[in-house]
Order: C-alpha cells, then structure tokens, then sequence
C-alpha cells in the first residue's frame, strides 16, 4: 500500500524522491526499490548502476525561488545559506541507515564476503546523498549530488 502523505513537508519530500528518482534513471542508474522501511529505519532509493549497488538518501528543500538555494560561494554570515538539507545527516541517522542497510543485503542475500574458493564475493555498494531543491512556483528543480557517505 502507497504511503499517504498529509503534511507538507511529506508533500515536498515525495516530490524530492520522485525528482530523484527521475534525475538517477536519467544518469544511467536502474531503480531496484523505493521507501525500503524497517522499523530501524528507511533508504529512500535503492539503485544500481555498472554492477555497484546504491543506498541514496534524499533531502529535499522548497524555496520561493531557486537563485535563494545554491550560492556561488558560501556565505556563513548569509542566512539563508546557515541551514543546508545535508546537514540533516545527523551520527544517529547514518547510524540507523547503516542497519537498514545491511538488512537489505541480508534480505537480497547479496554476498558480503569471499566464495569458497577464496576470491573476492562482495557487492560493491555506497551510500549517496540527493539534495533536491524545488521551486514549484517556477516548477523547477536543481539537484545536488553528495557522493560516498561515510557510515
């Protein structure tokens, strides 16, 4: 069953998802799942892409417009540029992302470790994060790719 999202910020982060989703099918990336969610947690997307396996987090931003999103330099003293979406990415949230994670390697029975023979059996994986900056007045949308998370 569909999750039903009712608040506005539900609203914005499924449009976030969906645009991401768009912007990775366009980069070459096939989706394997979406909203994958275990009481410990949820992975947003789940994509692969030359046999490498994707965990992608989205942060997703609605603005009056998009020039008040991405600045050419970063200014702390600028307002609005103190409070990034990828700042979200808190220990306790990568924490919980990294069970999930292994849940669904489990769960896929993606090898984790070497064959019998001794070679080298594991999936490659990374975690990603898509920072996705709307503007739904002008319907547009930037997206800004953090690369390789560190769990």
């Amino acid at each position: 069953m569909p999750k039903k999202f009712t608040s506005e910020t539900q609203k914005i982060g499924e449009l976030g998802e969906n645009i991401a989703t768009r912007f990775l099918v366009k980069h070459g990336f096939s989706i394997l799942d979406r909203n994958y969610t275990k009481k410990w947690g949820e992975i947003d997307i789940i994509a692969e892409k030359a046999n490498k396996l994707y965990f992608i987090e989205v942060k997703s931003v609605s603005r009056e417009t998009l020039n008040t999103f991405i600045p050419k330099s970063y200014n702390d003293s600028d307002e609005r540029y103190q409070h990034r979406p990828e700042d979200n990415m808190h220990p306790w949230k990568l924490k919980r992302l990294s069970r999930t994670i292994q849940t669904y390697l489990l769960s896929q029975k993606i090898p984790l470790g070497h064959s019998p023979t001794g070679e080298a059996d594991e999936k490659e994986w990374q975690v990603d994060l898509l920072v996705v900056y709307i503007c739904q007045k002008e319907k547009r949308a930037k997206v800004k790719v953090v690369s390789d998370i560190i769990l």
